[in-house]
């Protein structure tokens, strides 16, 4: 069996490559593991099981839930919210495990499981391999000691779990957020509910779109990965800014008032000036990913601020951020960590926070973003090729010193092996985007002939 968890969880197509029988399994797994590894010792253990408005997700929560009990886990079911909430919620309330059910920005047909930790964080590693190896065990027939009469699980409902979190968020903002209008795009997502009531509790005029999931429509041309809808909506309503949102609301990009993308790399900037101005932004250090454009490492340059960068994911960014005690961290895609208040991306949280700091200066989102001018990146996948060599091939190392002489301080080159294709992306970012593309193209072909 290959490996089931990958950088986020549990993935794949709801009833045929995520069935509830997997669900269950795997539910049974982790708290088996959990048991093993002392976490319940001395209490009875207690589960926060949430999931986003997929209508695969109603049966899948079904199956964790009954799964969980049957290992004798007290199950909290907090319904639809988004993932960071469940992790928030799962260290509140003192729970010994959370469980969501997500596939992020995904399409519908997709959904996921993903495990939380004590505290609200993710699993390491050795529990989530430990959690695929009994639950093979238990697939192929092992038995298991099943708890009956008073030791099964007991289920309820937890709906002061929406009411928790959105006090959490306004109880974290600096500052109201009075005299703003903001345009939300919900992905017809797990924040649908949860990110307007913040953002009017804190004082902002609201204006909402994808905001009514139906179970079949998430992600559907919307959210945070198709922002047109976003851009055309701020500038009709004449909004100071737009947020948006991805199926599970762990990700959050932003549109400022004349309707122009801001990414995860103009908002962790933002976030960075102001977090050091308040004097929070811990070792004067923002974390970022290899893939954060080249200016806004210039920008953090010229501010004095240090960027670590890290491996392509969030979860790297995390155990960075973890590991040194920073305090600020993302990528460029919006997953954004402020560490102070969260233990995993909070696309809700970000977005007030940047409303905050616009509500707060005066200033708009535009001039604000502007502290970075993002250079013309270029991505090129080229399939079919083998990507264990990137490292080692003699030609494409030439290739590579070649372009970036070409390029000079003022661009960059990376190429990455997909962690889960036969490809290798090849990233190139130029002050022009006609350069980028011309270097970008010449180096793919390099990679087909060096690697193919």
């Amino acid at each position: 069996m290959g490996r089931l968890f990958g950088t986020d969880g549990v993935r794949g197509v709801a009833n045929s490559d995520l069935t509830a029988e997997l669900a269950l399994g795997l539910s049974v797994a982790a708290a088996h593991v959990l048991a093993e590894a002392g976490t319940f010792e001395g209490h009875r253990p207690t589960a926060v099981v949430g999931r986003d408005p997929r209508a695969s997700g109603e049966f899948l929560e079904a199956a964790v839930v009954a799964g969980l009990a049957s290992a004798g886990v007290d199950v909290l079911r907090v319904g639809v919210l988004p993932t960071p909430a469940v992790a928030y919620l799962t260290g509140v309330l003192g729970a010994d495990l959370g469980v969501m059910l997500s596939a992020s920005h995904n399409a519908m047909p997709d959904n996921g499981v993903k495990f939380f930790a004590r505290g609200g964080h993710k699993l390491a590693d050795e529990l989530e391999d430990r959690i695929e190896s009994i639950y093979e065990q238990h697939r192929t027939g092992e038995p298991w000691e099943r708890p009956t009469g008073a030791g099964v699980g007991r289920i309820r409902s937890y709906g002061e779990g929406f009411d928790r979190y959105v006090a959490h968020l306004i109880g974290v903002l600096p500052n109201r957020l009075d005299g703003l209008k903001v345009v939300l795009d919900e992905a017809h997502g797990a924040a649908a509910r949860v990110s307007p009531e913040a953002f009017a509790r804190a004082g902002a005029e609201v204006v909402t779109i994808g905001a009514e999931p139906d179970g079949l429509n998430i992600n559907d041309g919307c959210g945070s990965t198709h922002l047109d809808l976003l851009k055309a909506a701020v500038v009709e309503h004449g909004a100071d800014l737009g947020i948006a949102h991805d199926g599970d609301a762990d990700r959050c990009l932003a549109v400022d008032g004349s309707g122009n993308e801001v990414d995860g790399d103009q908002i962790l900037a933002v976030l960075a000036l102001a977090m050091r101005e308040a004097g929070t932004l811990r070792r004067n250090t923002v974390v970022g990913t290899v893939m954060s454009n080249l200016g806004f490492k210039i920008a953090m340059e010229g501010e004095g601020i240090e960027l670590v960068q890290t491996g392509v994911g969030d979860r790297y960014v995390l155990e960075s951020m973890k590991e040194h005690g920073y305090a600020l961290g993302g990528e460029q895609s919006g997953h954004v960590i402020i560490l102070d208040h969260a233990t995993t991306g909070d696309g809700t949280l970000t977005g007030l926070m940047l409303a905050a700091r616009v509500a707060a200066t005066g200033r708009t989102l535009a001039d604000l973003a502007g502290v970075m001018t993002r250079l013309p990146q270029v991505l090129v996948n080229v399939p079919d090729v083998d990507k264990s060599r990137v490292a080692t091939s003699a030609e494409l190392g030439t290739a590579v010193a070649e372009a970036e002489r070409e390029l000079g301080a003022t661009g960059r080159v990376l190429l990455r092996p997909s962690g889960t294709e036969p490809l290798v992306r090849v990233m190139v970012e130029a002050a022009d985007i006609e350069q980028a593309r011309s270097v970008a193209g010449r180096l793919a072909d390099v990679v087909k002939s060096a690697l193919g």
